[in-house]
């Protein structure tokens, strides 16, 4: 039967040492620079090598996430980062950018990558594109059932990891523009505020945006019989007490003992925990908050959860070898894959109490505090001869402690030479002289053509169910894809592209790699839309090799960085719209009675009375927009070769007005933001 991987939080030292000492198989920590979780303590380079063999030496591997976005100014220091990961001799790096992916293929090529749940990857299409780039594992999106999970697992070769404890986040992951729209701290870079956290209200329902924490540790057989290999703890900000707690309940789960919920619920939770997602029933049950109570819960149980891991555990089988005769003794101690030798004087003459195997092995196996334990003996010891406690205890101590030097010892991987960032990229720096007009619409009823527009973009639900409308706008139709399309609706989503090809569709646009890499297959032509939170030149060129036509980068990029890209092909910005800032599997504005009654659309309020609209994409999954529409036709900008109007409840007269402004760079008269195009990005 598949062993799972027990994969635990690390965000500093402390809680290192309660994931390693209470049982987890792996660790994934962060360096001071490009991890999601920038808050945490996380690790100097010397502190990373340090923690690198501290694990090593007891069996237990590394990975380290490297797992935001990043920006052309940022490649340099990228490389760095490279450079002193691969040295410390990590087992893998988790990665969402595909810009550092190509980094790593082109100058780490034997560092294993892992696609971080950043990534968005929730169905086959993904997982399969994901393999084509060489990532070993995927970590799958947090929003699947078990039985969309299953079909990914049957359909790649790649490992999968699942978490199953922890913090969930309202929005699916890698499509979260809260935090940065309303405060400039990106998600997408690690520095999330959480301002999903605080009382946004949904009518009378309080915490609309914050869901319970993630628990499915009372379903771990279930996810190993369908071949998840790793189980992912989430709480890189947690203190070392909640990392022992939920290390030691998934280890006593998974080898069938009971494991103390209640203890883990103190610790930490938000109302308790949910199942949801896995299960299938998405429901209002899934949302709560960190209550007081929840808080006052934890300081009664730290101090005996702190015992977990106060002592070494001995995690590492040696065999031990050891032959004596009057010339010399020796000992070989060996762990399977190293091994060391220690010798020193032969025994002496005994005839009333001779050296025999049973106190050969009782002196022998005193490992002590060490990592170790004695797996097996093997004897070789002549006639009649004694060795002294003390000498045996002496070896045994010695021979230790150089096989913990030598499994401590780092393992760095080669690094080819790494040259300055400007070398990169090899592409010349954009002059555009004309910048093309996109229109995008929610629906037919606020489209309208525009002899300024090249293109109209509709989606999906609209072309195929309103077809005889939307083919009136001819060669400038662009089809837009759903934003996700999860495992259990990909057959229909596919069946639909053959629907669009069958009524002479030409071009869609895509905003998830799986999503892309299914149009691309069928022949279409793929613009790729904000959703691929495109940030640098090197992540452009990565989805250009996956047959990209042009490119929307992420509104979270600054103006000045967007035009030094450096890509032969068309690069494109929103400049119009409310845009969206999360996607929802568990719709926030879901009543007790489900979907039944809904309309489609919803208001959520922030502390302050602001309103957020909710709308609903065909009840596979929802979006909460902006409570205004970023707008910046009034602002001067260059080589960006193309721009989109987004129009989502705008009548078609105020999206002529609209349209009229942008073109003739006049201010428009409703409150507006000019979003991050004109700001500093954290």
């Amino acid at each position: 039967m598949l062993k799972p991987e027990i994969l635990a939080p690390v965000g500093g030292g402390e809680q290192l040492i309660a994931a390693v000492r209470c049982g987890a198989d792996a660790v994934y920590l962060g360096t001071r620079s490009f991890s999601a979780r920038a808050g945490a303590e996380n690790f100097d380079k010397d502190g990373l090598i340090n923690a690198v063999k501290y694990c090593h030496a007891r069996g237990v591997k590394v990975y380290v996430a490297m797992n935001t976005l990043i920006t052309d100014k940022e490649i340099g220091k990228a490389l760095n980062e490279i450079r002193t990961i691969a040295l410390s001799g990590a087992d893998a790096v988790i990665v969402q950018d595909l810009g550092i992916a190509a980094l790593w293929r082109k100058y780490c090529p034997s560092m294993r990558l892992h696609a971080s749940t950043q990534m968005t990857v929730h169905n086959v299409s993904g997982a399969k594109e994901c393999e084509k780039l060489g990532f070993k594992r995927i970590v799958l999106a947090r929003e699947l059932t078990l039985g969309e999970i299953k079909n990914i697992a049957e359909n790649t070769g790649a490992e999968i990891e699942v978490f199953v404890h922890g913090a969930l986040c309202v929005s699916v992951s890698g499509t979260c523009l809260l935090s940065s729209m309303l405060g400039a701290r990106s998600g997408n870079r690690g520095r999330c505020a959480q301002p999903c956290r605080l009382d946004f209200k949904c009518g009378s329902r309080e915490h609309a945006l914050s869901l319970k924490d993630l628990s499915l540790i009372d379903k771990l057989d279930e996810l190993r019989n369908i071949g998840v290999n790793s189980f992912k703890i989430e709480g890189r900000m947690k203190r070392p007490e909640y990392v022992a707690a939920a290390v030691t309940a998934v280890k006593n789960a998974l080898n069938g003992d009971e494991y103390d919920g209640e203890t883990l619920k103190a610790v930490f939770s938000r109302s308790g925990f949910t199942s949801g997602y896995l299960d299938g029933n998405r429901n209002l049950d899934m949302f709560g908050y960190r209550r007081h109570e929840d808080v006052t819960s934890a300081a009664p149980v730290l101090k005996r959860l702190s015992l977990l891991y106060k002592d070494e555990i001995k995690k590492i089988p040696v065999k031990i070898s050891f032959k004596t005769d009057k010339n010399m003794s020796r000992l070989d101690v060996s762990d399977g894959e190293n091994e060391v030798s220690v010798t020193d004087k032969g025994g002496e003459t005994s005839l009333n109490k001779p050296l025999d195997g049973a106190y050969a092995e009782k002196m022998l196996s005193k490992t002590g505090g060490t990592v170790f334990y004695a797996d097996s003996f093997v004897f070789d010891i002549e006639n009649g001869i004694s060795v002294s406690a003390s000498q045996m205890n002496a070896m045994r101590r010695n021979a230790l402690e150089k096989l913990y030097d030598l499994r401590f010892t780092a393992k760095p991987k080669l690094v080819t030479t790494v040259e300055g960032a400007e070398l990169l990229f090899s592409a010349p720096q954009r002059k555009t002289e004309k910048t093309a007009v996109r229109l995008s619409f929610e629906s037919l009823d606020n489209a309208f053509d525009d002899e300024r527009a090249d293109k109209i973009m509709l989606p999906m639900r609209e072309i195929l169910n309103r077809t005889r409308e939307s083919l009136k706008f001819g060669g400038k139709l662009v089809c837009e894809l759903p934003f996700l399309v999860f495992e259990s609706d990909e057959k229909s989503f596919l069946k639909n592209l053959e629907r669009l090809k069958s009524l002479g569709v030409k071009e869609v646009s895509a905003d998830n790699i799986g999503t892309l890499a299914a149009a691309v297959k069928m022949g279409f032509a793929v613009h790729g839309g904000h959703g691929l939170n495109i940030l640098n030149s090197e992540a452009v060129r990565e989805y250009e090799k996956l047959g990209a036509e042009d490119l929307t980068v992420s509104p979270e990029l600054s103006i000045d960085l967007i035009e030094k890209i450096r890509t032969n092909k068309k690069i494109g910005i929103i400049v119009y719209g409310f845009l969206p800032l999360m996607r929802f599997r568990a719709c926030p504005a879901r009543s007790e009675k489900g979907c039944a009654g809904c309309v489609g659309k919803a208001v959520i309020k922030d502390r302050f009375g602001t309103d957020f609209g909710v709308i609903c994409s065909d009840r596979k999954y929802s979006s909460i927009l902006n409570s205004v529409p970023l707008y910046i036709g009034d602002k001067s900008f260059k080589n960006i070769d193309f721009v989109t109007l987004r129009f989502t409840s705008e009548s078609v007269g105020n999206g002529k007005k609209i349209l009229d402004a942008f073109c003739n760079k006049r201010k428009i008269t409703v409150k507006k933001t000019g979003g991050l195009y004109f700001r500093e990005l954290l």
